[in-house]
């Protein structure tokens, strides 16, 4: 159960719903790196937006099905899964489970999607499964979290042509921003190839150690870069984030007084703010 708001004193309160997002918002989580927090925001993103009344449904479109584990789905609710909405086999409605957050669901993977890349290769349309499998049925939830795989694969490529902007989970760290740089002329071509709706949501830097100068550098480059796509709030290196997976449990439900936890929650709060007064559209490559 997902704890109460507390007072102003104390921890961050959980954001209140503003104004009615546009139904079926679909975003793809996405960085070809790995290890830099795409699936710990997106567990902890969707259990903040659910927790502010969002219908909210995370697609685990990684074969390491790792979003999966951290929502604690054990093998037996796993039988039914992206796989099998990619190659056409089960609707959505078949593939979508109940996690143990209110509001929240998961279309769950295994390891089954490891070799969905091959076997799409000679489909026509292979690029747009994902898009063509969620069709109308997008438009149930308020927020669609598609975690992608650390490369700029099919599935990948999939979760883009799909979304309607991509949220890109960014560590403070010396590559950030050539790893960045090949990200955004991916998602523009993408853009201008595929889905002409595709943008940028925002950037979101991870793992960022206030004692760190170099964090506080890259964090300025890339401020510099993107200007206001860049989110204000950044997520703390924080033990209880690392420890929570292990228990099959988003921080906000493991321990949702940790620095970890507020941060994910001040994040939706922006996140929401942001749908309803996005930043100014600029070009996203150079």
């Amino acid at each position: 159960m997902i704890p109460e708001p507390v007072k102003a004193d104390g921890p961050t309160p959980l954001p209140r719903a503003l104004a009615p997002s546009r139904a079926g918002r679909i975003l793809a989580v996405a960085n070809q790196k790995g290890g830099v927090g795409k699936t710990t925001t997106t567990i902890n993103l969707a259990t903040a937006l659910a927790a502010c009344g969002k219908e909210v449904l995370i697609i685990d479109l990684d074969p390491q099905g790792n979003a999966s584990t951290g929502l604690g789905l054990d093998p037996e609710r796993r039988r039914t899964t992206v796989y099998d909405l990619l190659m056409g086999e089960k609707a959505l409605a078949d593939c979508v489970v109940e996690s143990p957050v209110p509001h929240l669901q998961i279309v769950p993977a295994s390891v089954d999607l490891s070799g969905a890349e091959i076997e799409l290769v000679g489909e026509l349309a292979r690029e747009s499964r994902l898009r063509e499998s969620l069709g109308d049925d997008a438009r149930q939830w308020d927020y669609i979290l598609i975690d992608c795989p650390p490369a700029l694969g099919l599935l990948t490529l999939n979760a883009m042509v799909a979304a309607h902007a991509v949220l890109v989970p960014l560590q403070a760290e010396f590559y950030a921003l050539e790893g960045l740089s090949h990200l955004l002329r991916t998602i523009e071509r993408v853009r201008r190839a595929l889905n002409p709706e595709l943008r940028i949501q925002g950037v979101v830097l991870t793992m960022y150690d206030k004692r760190n100068n170099l964090c506080d550098m890259v964090a300025k480059d890339v401020r510099d870069y993107l200007g206001a796509r860049v989110y204000d709030t950044m997520i703390p290196r924080n033990v209880r984030i690392s420890e929570a997976p292990s228990h099959g449990k988003p921080v906000l439900l493991y321990d949702f007084r940790c620095a970890g936890a507020q941060a994910y929650i001040r994040l939706a709060r922006e996140l929401l703010r942001r749908e309803e007064t996005p930043p100014p559209l600029t070009a996203i490559a150079s």
